[in-house]
């Protein structure tokens, strides 16, 4: 099983995976966490690129093919071994943010990263993916007062440093894409207090489980 979360910077996936971690281990079940970029060797110093804040002239082109060069290691050495092995495997972020941020958002051609995701995923999907929708100038503020306080890195804020209408963006791709699966995505209001966020997801999370056994 593969659960993803999505959102803009902010947004509190990080908390979010804390309570479908506790979650997991109330019943018993065999989890892994992981991220994108990142989640493997290879795919850490892929991230260390792409966050940089100094990498400011990255071409989209070139960003779109490091983001799918990194989610074939991420799925070749931990997601699909995962999931065989029995595991349930928690990923903050996924493919859909490649959707949001490299389609929507910089204009790539939507149906070429729709091309290259068949390539990359070779048929794998979420069984659920959260997206944790926010106003986007709460999520910056949220962002921001964890980078400055030492809780989130300064050497990973190339996206905070866009502006405002780019983040504006993300979340508008976000809800479209929710528009079009409604059977995979849930939209949670993450403006909420975190305990309800985490109640909306475990709710959600609960019923898709059901439905698995």
């Amino acid at each position: 099983m593969l659960i993803t979360l999505e959102g803009i910077e902010g947004s509190g996936k990080t908390t979010q995976i804390d309570y479908i971690a506790s979650y997991f281990q109330k019943f018993g079940l065999d989890y892994i966490i992981t991220k994108e970029p990142g989640g493997t060797v290879i795919g850490e110093k892929i991230r260390s690129i792409l966050l940089d804040p100094g990498n400011i002239n990255i071409h989209p082109m070139t960003e779109l093919l490091l983001y799918a060069a990194d989610r074939v290691q991420h799925i070749k050495e931990l997601i699909n071994p995962m999931i065989e092995s029995g595991k349930i495997v928690i990923c903050d972020r996924f493919y859909d943010s490649t959707t949001v941020y490299q389609g929507f958002t910089r204009g790539i051609d939507i149906s070429l990263i729709q091309q290259l995701n068949r390539l990359v995923l070779e048929g794998l999907a979420p069984d659920m993916t959260f997206i944790l929708d926010l106003n986007p100038e709460i999520g910056l503020k949220r962002a921001w007062k964890q980078i400055n306080d030492g809780s989130r890195s300064e050497s990973e804020t190339r996206f905070e440093n866009e502006k405002l209408q780019f983040h504006e963006s993300v979340r508008n791709g976000y809800l479209a894409l929710a528009r079009q699966e409604p059977d995979r995505f849930v939209v949670v209001d993450a403006s909420m207090d975190p305990v309800k966020v985490g109640e909306k997801i475990l709710e959600h999370l609960g019923r898709c489980l059901e439905k698995q056994k």
